[in-house]
């Protein structure tokens, strides 16, 4: 019966809590040291005042942390708290009728009216003696000394002036009356990820196509050198296809033949030979020792690992022979091979996550991925997630996390956005984008908002890819040079998470394997390339500059800050991000059109990015180290795609130096 009693004493309400996925049945994203702003509707029958805090913890730990919320304006109220370790936390809010401050509120219009009367007092003093109560120590004693005098009477002005004390109203507001307070359900959780899940620069390469040699096979010795390469450009992470063993069943030839010749290497993707499977290695590649050595060259030169996490297995794999049962078989006897009609992977089988052995299937599934966690890798890109069960992959992902926070999964699913939200939600990292599709004005402004904003972004964290293996888009075949350099640009500068994949990009790869088709000729998922780095044309001394610009300003480290603005032409396209501190104010104009000259002005929000409408700004070219003297909101832009491809501009809301003005003159 109390119970029921106490719950009906709670007049509170609380909705509208943000940021909350599915109403809390998914964690929101965070990276370690990120703020966590946390929003709700707040309020109660009658004009009473209210008091709000929102409780913060670490998942596990029985301290919460007591952050008190403040009233933004129509019921709505903020607070926030910092996330400062790997692993998962929990939030809820809490909302309580303030008796108090109605009372003092109430009393200040009384006063002001010259209408209050000693009850008036009294009443006040009963209610600091209960704070008294609930304060003890010295605040208690305090308070009830205050409580004393206003219960007790005397002259007007000597009562106003005690009960409208503001350290009174400090000292009180200390110690809330929480005894009929609401509490929000459920708790909502934060997953907070390492900050390479907000910010990184991604680079594939095959590795076997890395041997200075023609026709031969490369190594993890060949990659140790290959990885000064890619770190000198600026990258963070390298991103490696699949490493292990390739079946020879149904083995797939050059651009994708169905008659392989007997010097044909297959598809990495058809996992599984006699030497083994998910767990081993390609032998020529190297041994385990030589991927050891690979991965400490790495760490020396500051580059994080990503191996290829393929759930699927050639008809060799060894896993076709110990669990037939993981496979759906035809009516002829046959095992069904992956396809993906038009397109047939005889090469590949699928897992039957519908198999009556699905719980052993996922515990060899888990194993993989802690076999490679045990050799030091913490990021996983995982091919085609949205062709597996849901269920398995937030089971797997949680077991992971578990002991592993620091691990990353990448999504590659090209697919419907339900899908790829779902999948973000029970726990991806990243993703892959449409990003490589969109090339006109309207539709990237439209997608970019879409996924940098809420709700989409509490869950969603693109990694924006110019190109993959599979992915050659017609705006790269058809574009030239100044294609490339768009779609770089773009890239790099909208998202904070970009990739390449290489050196099929900065060597302007772009012939396709028939014309409609997206798929390279010559592709290197069927044999092995050669590559000349040192080609003149290549547009490395580009992708180092960006990826240095990028580094250097935290502005172009968060998708959060994303705003579009105004040019007066389609072709262009304005953009800008800023610095959480915003110390950092970084603007993009890019030329959308890769074979003709556009021109417009731009026009600026100047008061929403806190530039002086009264005078001059400097707008710094960080890619060609020009700088321009701009006035008011409007100004002029013209990009020859043939020599600029864009300006990536860093704003200084003041001349830096009087000097300043030499330059310009």
């Amino acid at each position: 019966m109390s119970k029921i009693r106490v719950e009906g004493r709670r007049r509170v309400v609380i909705e509208g809590i943000a940021p909350a996925v599915d109403g809390g049945r998914y964690a929101v994203k965070r990276t370690v040291g990120d703020e966590v702003r946390v929003e709700a509707d707040i309020f109660a029958d009658s004009s009473d005042a209210l008091g709000a805090a929102l409780l913060a913890h670490r998942e596990g730990s029985a301290e919460w942390t007591e952050i008190p919320m403040r009233h933004l304006g129509n019921d709505r109220w903020a607070a926030a708290f910092r996330v400062s370790e790997l692993g998962r936390y929990g939030f809820k809010v809490q909302g309580w009728v303030d008796h108090f401050e109605s009372w003092r509120r109430n009393l200040l219009k009384r006063i002001t009216a010259s209408t209050d009367t000693p009850v008036d007092y009294e009443i006040g003093a009963e209610l600091i003696a209960q704070a008294a109560e609930r304060a003890g120590g010295a605040d208690g004693d305090w308070l009830r000394a205050r409580a004393a005098v206003l219960r007790f009477g005397g002259e007007a002005k000597h009562l106003r002036t005690h009960a409208t004390d503001p350290m009174l109203q400090e000292l009180v507001l200390r110690y809330p009356d929480k005894q009929f307070a609401t509490e929000s359900e459920p708790e909502l959780m934060v997953a907070v990820e390492p900050e390479r899940a907000r910010f990184g620069s991604w680079y594939e390469f095959f590795p076997r196509s890395t041997a200075a040699e023609a026709g031969r096979h490369g190594s993890f010795a060949d990659c140790e050198r290959r990885l000064e390469y890619v770190a000198e450009m600026g990258f963070h992470v390298v991103y490696l296809p699949p490493v292990h063993p390739i079946g020879l069943s149904y083995r797939k030839g050059r651009n994708n033949t169905t008659e392989a010749q007997a010097d044909d290497c297959g598809s990495p993707w058809a996992i599984g030979a006699a030497d083994g499977g998910h767990k081993a290695i390609h032998r020529e590649l190297g041994t385990e020792q030589d991927f050891q050595r690979f991965m400490a060259r790495a760490r020396e030169l500051g580059l994080e690992v990503a191996l290829d996490v393929a759930l699927q297995a050639s008809p060799d794999h060894p896993y076709v022979q110990e669990h037939p049962s993981w496979f759906r078989a035809r009516p002829d006897g046959t095992i069904e091979y992956a396809e993906n009609p038009p397109k047939k992977y005889q090469d590949i089988y699928p897992f039957d996550f519908e198999t009556e052995d699905w719980r052993a299937m996922w515990v060899e599934f888990k194993s993989i991925f802690l076999h490679w966690i045990g050799k030091g890798v913490t990021i996983f890109r995982v091919d085609n997630p949205h062709t597996k069960a849901f269920a398995f992959w937030e089971w797997l992902i949680a077991e992971i996390k578990r002991e592993y926070p620091d691990v990353l999964f990448l999504s590659e699913a090209f697919t419907r956005p339900r899908i790829m939200y779902r999948l973000a939600k029970i726990g991806f990292s990243q993703s892959y984008t449409y990003f490589p599709w969109r090339n006109g004005k309207q539709e990237i402004t439209a997608y970019l908002r879409e996924i940098t904003q809420p709700p989409v972004r509490d869950f969603f964290r693109a990694n924006q890819w110019t190109n993959t293996p599979d992915i050659l888009t017609e705006f790269l075949q058809m574009g030239g040079r100044a294609a490339f350099g768009i779609r770089l640009l773009l890239a790099a500068t909208l998202g904070a998470n970009y990739g390449i994949y290489g050196p099929a990009f900065e060597l302007m790869e772009s012939q396709p394997l028939r014309q409609g088709s997206e798929e390279y000729l010559n592709s290197e998922k069927y044999e092995i390339r050669q590559w000349d780095l040192e080609r003149p044309d290549s547009l490395r001394p580009l992708i180092s500059r960006v990826n240095a610009i990028r580094n250097e300003n935290p502005a172009l480290q968060n998708d959060w800050s994303l705003r579009f603005h105004a040019v007066d032409n389609e072709r262009l396209l304005c953009y800008s991000k800023e610095a959480d501190d915003g110390t950092n104010l970084i603007l993009m104009v890019i030329n959308l059109d890769p074979h003709y000259t556009q021109r417009g002005f731009v026009t600026l929000p100047l008061d929403e990015l806190e530039i002086p409408a009264d005078r001059g700004y400097e707008a710094e070219d960080l890619l060609s180290g020009d700088r321009y003297l701009w006035h008011g909101p409007r100004n002029y832009v013209e990009l020859d795609p043939a020599q600029r491809q864009g300006h990536i501009l860093k704003l200084h809301r003041r001349l830096r130096l009087e000097t300043d003005f030499e330059y310009f003159l």
